[in-house]
């Protein structure tokens, strides 16, 4: 199993707008390492969901469903990808991007190495520890 961070603007998809729908196709990635980072992803995967630009928290869990496919939203043939997603939980406590910037045991996490990425990968201890905090 692989573990993973996606990062959504709140005011566009949040993760309310997630759980509502009960799962989602990743679309609207247009960007080549985050694209590679879908192409990745594979079922059973567990996956961070950030709301950023305004909250800048992590919010919830969600799982990935289904493998990466062609993205419905870009032009055939591009190569652009997108991923299903399903919600799993939300977290007792938000884990704001302060919390994470203070914890020394992540320190490494790509959040804050390529804070513009909107998909990327964690560690199992990555997970592990944002799960505490927003436990």
């Amino acid at each position: 199993m692989n573990y993973w961070l996606v990062k959504s603007e709140p005011v566009k998809y949040s993760w309310a707008d997630f759980t509502a729908e009960g799962r989602t196709e990743w679309t609207g990635v247009r960007n080549f390492q985050a694209r590679n980072y879908l192409q990745q992803m594979q079922p059973g995967d567990l996956v961070l969901f950030y709301h950023s630009v305004t909250d800048k928290t992590v919010v919830g869990v969600a799982l990935v469903s289904r493998a990466a496919a062609p993205d419905s939203t870009a032009e055939a043939g591009s190569g652009w990808v997108a991923v299903e997603l399903a919600p799993q939980q939300a977290l007792v406590r938000p884990v704001t991007l302060a919390q994470i910037k203070q914890d020394a045991r992540l320190s490494q996490i790509g959040l804050l190495r390529q804070s513009r990425l909107s998909v990327m990968p964690l560690q199992p201890a990555e997970f592990d520890v944002v799960l505490e905090l927003g436990s």
